[in-house]
């Protein structure tokens, strides 16, 4: 197993004894390795960092150094690269805290709105021009827009169109909505909103959860922190939250946004965010919530008319259920605009 072989590389004590996934990442592979001496036992997380999506290998350095504790490689180096070309970074794991990939009660959604508005809080005095682009064009939805436009005309896609009814449905969903993507580029280029410091990916399973007390202890993978509009953030912690059934629900009619995780998130976020939204941020609250599962429905449904060569797939068609339940949960929001604006005041 490739993961294995990586693994000790890193300058751990003791023997390998097992490697095992950790986590439900679309993109980046994570596994937990655990290492064993006669009397200790020490784990840590493995990550592979696809050269194709993070191409710039000291950008990923500057990041991941401001994690407490980074494992470095017995040749004294912060990452392994394999013969692909891919970079693997090991981290001491989280000691007593564990990540969720669904919420699992009001509470949990409270510690996650916490965790995220603490995070920006702790950041908003960071000017983001201090930060590098992890990845450019990062929530920019007209340019997830564009590559759809771009991925419908091909052969490849066309075949895909033909067969499938539920795809041409997707593209008509997309269609109606093509005006409301770019609401919040609009509203940045106006001056209304301005670039901070975003994480880049708060959904769920990104928050650390105190095993003892079920509080936040911590926000995690920040390789994609950099620039952008605080509202991608709250978009998509939201879109992660609010819908109890998940990205990869068995069913379209259960998936909806949930108004009473929704006022829990929310309120767990305002206790730091009060302290630096402005009138303008608030009054694109609403349009973020409803944009972030569009943008990533889009981006699910570009990648199936591609032949799937960006997300991790399980089975063919997989992409484009992943954009229907996008698209469903857009449905949802739309459905409940006005108890989400009353929510927000």
């Amino acid at each position: 197993m490739r993961a294995a072989l990586i693994a000790r590389q890193f300058d751990v004590p003791g023997r390998l004894v097992s490697v095992e996934p950790y986590g439900s990442g679309n993109v980046n592979d994570t596994y937990l390795a655990i290492f064993r001496t006669t009397f200790s036992e020490q784990r840590f997380v493995v990550q592979r960092i696809r050269k194709s999506v993070f191409e710039a290998e000291i950008d990923q350095s500057d990041r991941i150094w401001q994690l407490p504790k980074i494992i470095q490689t017995k040749d004294g180096e912060d990452w392994v690269t394999d013969a692909e070309g891919d970079l693997w970074r090991a981290i001491s794991q989280i000691a007593s805290a564990q990540a969720f990939e669904s919420v699992k009660h009001p509470e949990h959604a409270h510690e996650v709105g916490y965790v995220l508005g603490h995070f920006h809080r702790m950041v908003s005095d960071l000017p983001p021009t201090l930060l590098r682009y992890a990845l450019p064009g990062f929530h920019v939805t007209p340019g997830y827009l564009a590559k759809l436009d771009a991925n419908k005309t091909t052969s490849l896609a066309r075949d895909l169109l033909q067969a499938s009814p539920e795809a041409k449905r997707a593209l008509l969903f997309v269609e109606e909505r093509r005006t409301r993507c770019s609401v919040l580029e609009d509203a940045l280029q106006r001056g209304e909103l301005k670039l901070r410091t975003t994480h880049g990916d708060p959904k769920v399973g990104n928050v650390m959860i105190d095993e003892a007390t079920g509080r936040g202890t911590c926000i995690v993978d920040l390789d994609t922190v950099q620039p952008g509009l605080v509202h991608y953030d709250i978009g998509d912690a939201t879109r992660s939250a609010c819908n109890p059934a998940g990205e990869d629900a068995t069913s379209l009619s259960s998936v909806i946004f949930d108004l009473e995780l929704f006022t829990t998130i929310y309120r767990g976020y305002q206790s730091h965010a009060k302290d630096f939204l402005s009138q303008n941020d608030h009054r694109h609250l609403f349009n973020c919530i409803h944009l972030i599962p569009l943008e990533l429905g889009i981006r699910f449904l570009a990648d199936h008319l591609a032949g799937d060569t960006y997300f991790k797939v399980r089975y063919p068609g997989h992409n484009l259920r992943r954009a229907l339940v996008q698209f469903k949960l857009v449905e949802s929001i739309e459905a409940r605009e006005s108890s989400i604006r009353k929510i927000l005041g």
